[in-house]
């Protein structure tokens, strides 16, 4: 963490405060890696003489992104044109069947540089061996959710266990001086037989800290929540007790209906809107207009690499735009500016970490990246007037790689396409290195279960 006074300036600072303030000039002044003050860089300058100003000329000061819902992974590109149930069964399950520590740790580190170096500061990942994603988020200095991948069901024993998860918590909850969180993790709910969801209740309210799991991503799962439970998947989880958590997070929501909708908005549950994974894998749109007009924080997330490919969050924004004006044929729906928050001060709301970032703001965490305005995507530029363009350009205009600094709490992780914390090159080359055997391993097992894997079993109930 960063202990001494600096400024970081720019052409144009975007605050993503309530009002969505942007100041010409504007810079921020940082020690000890909080945000002491922000405004023009004249002004912070003049009652701080002697504290360094690093000018980033021909760029933009913003949050830094809030990735929502991802998966750390090695499958990019191996598994395409598949349907998410067979997806699920033929390709993802079994990978974690085959998946060792070793290799899950080189995956956390492969998906945390890519975040940085395209601005994205915060990652909530759904992983397993979560040990090694935490020390490559120490390593690396991202922000890190860590939620790992829980199967708590004799079906489903290749999957972490929730005493993993327990052992995570006691270990690495807001350590990495903070940057680190530990949440209660379940890959579905059909993961794990009751005493399973019960401990994972019992497990986020007796650590208060958050649940996180996938529901309502694929039509297919009405039917079977109707036959278990007798009612639509909220409304489950809800009398289950998922929703006693102090947080809950649920992955996707493509299949939410208006009720659900209303009876999330009366509790503390937010949504992870994945629009590149729901469209690849032909899930479905989410009503994420009307969860947002209800009340409900939704954050942005770009799934795995697999079923993305990427970690770049403003092209996950271009997407969450885009698929909101074709679901309702509206021009002028998914405003630049709502889902510019959506990857910020939403996102951070939806995690429970507004308090701490989100928006460039006295008192909060310095995570903040510089955006090129001088690239043929971002000209023409407008800071001011009539033909005011940054939100639009953020959000329909960028890419990740225009990202010129990524920062968190007042490190610098990221600067001119440079990962600084981390050597770039030994990251790719260990997946180049562990990818072919597990591979390997991965096809020998399907060779001798060509089916796949099972996928909700009757069994326990």
């Amino acid at each position: 963490m960063a202990t001494d006074k600096q400024i970081i300036a720019g052409d144009t600072l975007l605050t993503m405060d309530a009002a969505n303030s942007v100041i010409a000039g504007g810079a921020v002044l940082i020690e000890d890696g909080r945000i002491l003050a922000v405004g023009p860089v004249d002004t912070l300058t003049a009652v701080n003489a002697q504290v360094p100003v690093k000018r980033m000329t021909n760029c933009l000061l913003m949050p830094g992104l809030v990735n929502a819902h991802a998966h750390s992974g090695f499958l990019r590109g191996t598994a395409e044109h598949l349907p998410v149930w067979d997806w699920l069964t033929l390709h993802i399950n079994p990978m974690h069947r085959m998946l060792r520590p070793e290799e899950a740790e080189a995956a956390s580190f492969l998906c945390y540089a890519e975040s940085v170096l395209g601005g994205t500061t915060t990652v909530v990942d759904m992983w397993r061996f979560m040990d090694g994603s935490a020390r490559a988020a120490e390593i690396i200095g991202n922000r890190l959710v860590a939620v790992p991948y829980v199967g708590e069901h004799p079906d489903y024993d290749y999957f972490d266990t929730l005493d993993m998860n327990e052992a995570m918590l006691q270990t690495w909850h807001r350590k990495a001086g903070g940057r680190v969180n530990v949440w209660v993790g379940l890959e579905h709910l059909f993961y794990a037989d009751e005493p399973g969801q019960q401990r994972v209740i019992d497990l986020a309210k007796r650590y208060d800290t958050g649940f996180h799991t996938h529901c309502s991503e694929a039509q297919i799962e009405l039917a079977e929540f109707d036959r278990r439970y007798g009612k639509r998947p909220m409304f489950a989880l809800k009398d289950l007790g998922f929703f006693e958590a102090p947080r809950t997070m649920i992955a996707h929501g493509v299949w939410l209906d208006a009720s659900e909708i209303d009876l999330i908005s009366n509790h503390t549950v937010s949504v992870a809107h994945n629009p590149v994974s729901n469209m690849k894998l032909a899930s479905g749109i989410a009503l994420v207009a009307d969860m947002l007009a209800a009340g409900v924080p939704v954050g942005i997330g770009t799934d795995g690499e697999k079923e993305n490919n990427n970690f770049d969050m403003f092209e996950e924004m271009k997407v969450t735009s885009l698929l909101g004006k074709l679901k309702d044929l509206d021009a002028a729906a998914m405003d630049s500016w709502v889902v510019l928050r959506m990857a910020t001060i939403t996102g951070a709301r939806a995690i429970g970490l507004d308090h701490e970032i989100g928006s460039l703001e006295a008192g909060k965490r310095a995570d903040l990246i510089a955006v090129r305005t001088d690239t043929p995507r971002m000209t023409p530029v407008f800071s001011d007037g009539p033909y005011f363009n940054l939100q639009h350009n953020l959000v329909h205009a960028v890419r990740g790689s225009d990202v010129r600094l990524t920062m968190v709490d007042g490190r610098i992780l990221a600067e001119d396409g440079v990962l600084k914390t981390a050597d770039l090159d030994h990251i790719i080359a260990d997946i180049h290195r562990l990818a072919p055997p597990h591979f390997a391993r991965r096809a020998a097992w399907l060779a001798e279960n060509s089916e796949g894997t099972a996928q909700w079993t009757k069994a326990g109930q």
